[in-house]
């Protein structure tokens, strides 16, 4: 295939920006796996089977500590000083809008599943609950509860890592917006080698697979629901065919176009198509029913929080199964889906700060998450409690139908039909359509002028693979293999937060830097003495030199003028642990006065060291001269300050000295312990 390309491209001008290194990798893995999972499918199916369930059974803990870091590690980081930096320069601006902004979040990330799950869900926990032995309101509230656990916080911090890490290496350090650039502090340049080839592969094939099962299994829902409106007679194949190809041909057109005019209008127009439904029902609903719900089910959300969020079933055997198939599995599946997710998200979040990027992308979607499940789920059980007569309960097993049999028992049922198709399609074409535009991204290490046919390329694959596996019965096996890998990227993605924190700490620590304290009061006289200095990296010999020859000099100066105004003073030589010199002023009330330099060991980077544009750098060990106090604290760089400079600054501590003395609220620094 190599072979191939480098033949298009010289023979007929074929313009193409692939990353060969990871673009033919992952078309050969997505080849092979489709092929087998689309020609042996029912083998494929038992074996990834059999090693989810190993899996699930034994690490679904794991899966749980991983979630569980990275809800903590998000949280952490909005509440820092770490969260005002931001996603580019300092001065960068946001590209979209709150609204857009917003609204792409939800056409990325789980559009199609609040429509396929908003009724389902909370159905399939209320009809087959993960405690048996509760009565029907507890039934109700706890199938509330675990809708919201899967749906909420938990869900978007692991779509949040991965975004939050993209934006940050792409934006405020200008790497590519790649997997790959996440782990810049540990790696630095081999990052474009062999691993950042290989974390881009995973996150390719992750992507593609994560699309596919999601589109063969979504049009199945899309087929149901044009059955029950009389458009298609059945939901054979071939109608099936028809319905992928007009949507991923809408999807391939919004690609090309742009992610701003593709992405952007789609998403606009659907949420607010999506909150016209979620109004419907809510006003046509059990209104009431649904508010008391939507308030008391948030409060119970907020108070089982950390037990839901560290609860693995340990001690209810009975309950393990129901663990696995739900949470682990969404666990699992959320993270299966985080490069393409996490990738779309930093694409489109430029210029936020960090506080800005979690808040939002924690805490806007969860919520709306809440009101739709809410909205949806509360009125299906309300409805089949009291007037179905758990009619409702018996489609919860068959989730394609349920929505369309929930829009049964309300008035305008076929609007209510066309309105919600109409909302699958277009989450079905942003979806495809946000992840042609990330796969193409993926595929070539972040190009922004992709050739057009690169994305139609994606879009063509996606269609061919996903209409061939739901033919020979293959998506369920491609599904279950894609929830196998999930647990290697949540490892790989726990490393992304090591260097996410390390690079923000870094970033942090150069903000808050300091001009050295001897230059605040620069002025244009001996300009070029003081560049020397800046130039030359001091070694022991030389700041011993600089204690002789510049301090000692201005002690002495200090303690002649100390004894006209018989005020005792010394100065103190010690060479343990490092070279240093002390002006001492003795008091009897108050602790003795210490304003002492010492030679400051410090490392010198190995980039600084090999940097070609510097004078030459003999040791990876310079010095610098740093004062102490008697109060213990460690003071700062005096290296560019001259003798009377230095006078000036030791009176200006001995000042603060007196100062705090005279102060009772300080006694305990500046007054003697009984000790001394």
């Amino acid at each position: 295939m190599n072979k191939l390309l480098s033949f298009l491209e010289q023979k007929y001008n074929f313009k193409t920006d692939f990353t060969k290194s990871v673009a033919l990798p992952s078309l050969t893995i997505i080849i092979v796996i489709s092929l087998f999972c689309g020609i042996f499918s029912v083998e494929a199916e038992q074996f990834f089977n059999v090693v989810k369930g190993v899996i699930f059974k034994n690490l679904g803990w794991l899966y749980v500590l991983i979630v569980t870091v990275f809800v903590i590690f998000l949280i952490g980081l909005a509440v820092s000083k770490l969260g005002k930096i931001k996603l580019g320069a300092d001065d960068t601006k946001p590209e979209y809008s709150f609204f857009s902004w917003v609204a792409m979040l939800f056409a990325a990330g789980m559009g199609i599943g609040l429509m396929y799950f908003g009724v389902a869900e909370t159905m399939a926990h209320f009809a087959n609950p993960a405690i048996s032995n509760l009565d029907v309101s507890l039934r109700a509230k706890e199938a509330q509860l675990y809708t919201f656990f899967h749906w909420g916080f938990h869900a978007w911090s692991i779509y949040g890592v991965v975004g939050l890490s993209m934006a940050y290496f792409a934006y405020r350090h200008n790497l590519p917006i790649a997997i790959r650039s996440g782990f810049y502090p540990m790696l630095k340049d081999k990052i474009h080698g062999r691993f950042g080839d290989i974390v881009d592969v995973f996150a390719l094939c992750s992507t593609f697979f994560g699309i596919a099962t999601t589109l063969g299994f979504g049009v199945l829902q899309l087929s149901a629901g044009l059955e029950s409106l009389g458009v298609i007679p059945n939901t054979s194949f071939e109608y099936q065919v028809g319905i992928v190809v007009v949507v991923m041909l809408i999807a391939i057109i919004s690609a090309t176009s742009g992610l701003g005019k593709g992405v952007k209008k789609l998403s606009e127009i659907n949420i607010i198509m999506a909150g016209a439904l979620m109004l419907f029902v809510l006003i046509a609903g059990p209104t009431i029913y649904i508010l008391s719900t939507l308030t008391e089910g948030i409060g119970h959300y907020v108070s089982n929080f950390m037990s839901l969020t560290f609860n693995t079933y340990a001690f209810e055997k009975d309950s393990q199964e129901w663990f696995s198939n739900w949470t682990i599995l969404y666990w699992a599946w959320w993270i299966s889906w985080a490069p393409y997710v996490g990738l779309f998200i930093a694409k489109i979040s430029k210029g936020r700060t960090i506080r800005e990027f979690i808040l939002a992308v924690l805490f806007i979607p969860a919520l709306f998450n809440f009101v739709w499940m809410t909205i949806f789920g509360s009125s299906a059980i309300w409805i089949d409690k009291f007037v179905a007569h758990g009619a409702l309960s018996e489609f919860a097993n068959n989730p394609d139908t349920l929505l369309f049999n929930f829009f049964g028992y309300f008035p305008l049922t076929s609007l209510l039909n066309v309105l919600s198709i109409a909302i699958i399609c277009v989450f079905f074409i942003t979806s495809a359509d946000s992840g042609i535009f990330i796969m193409n991204g993926i595929s070539s290490k972040g190009a922004t002028n992709s050739p057009k046919w690169q994305n139609a390329f994606w879009g063509v694959l996606l269609t061919v693979v996903s209409l061939s596996l739901l033919r020979s019965g293959g998506l369920a096996s491609l599904q279950t293999m894609t929830l196998v890998t999930a647990l290697p990227f949540g490892i790989i993605m726990l490393l992304l937060c090591v260097n996410l924190w390390k690079a923000l700490s870094a970033d942090n620590e150069y903000s808050m830097t300091k001009y050295s304290h001897g230059s605040l009061n620069w002025n244009d006289y001996h300009w070029k003495v003081r560049l020397q200095k800046i130039l030359t990296y001091s070694q022991k010999k030389d700041i011993r030199k600089f204690l002789n020859e510049t301090v000692r000099i201005s002690f002495e100066e200090l303690v002649s003028e100390l004894e006209k105004n018989q005020i005792e003073a010394s100065i103190v030589y010690h060479t343990t642990p490092n070279n240093s010199i002390e002006l001492v002023i003795k008091h009897e009330q108050l602790r003795d006065f210490v304003f002492g330099v010492m030679a400051q060991p410090q490392t010198v980077s190995e980039t600084l060291v090999n940097e070609l544009n510097m004078p030459t750098i003999d040791s990876e060990t310079m010095f610098l001269p740093i004062t102490y106090f008697g109060d213990h604290r460690m003071g700062y760089d005096i290296q560019y300050l001259s003798k009377d400079e230095i006078i000036s600054d030791v009176l200006r501590e001995y000042e603060r000295f007196l100062n705090l003395g005279s102060d009772g609220t300080h006694d305990l620094f500046v007054k003697p312990t009984v000790s001394e």
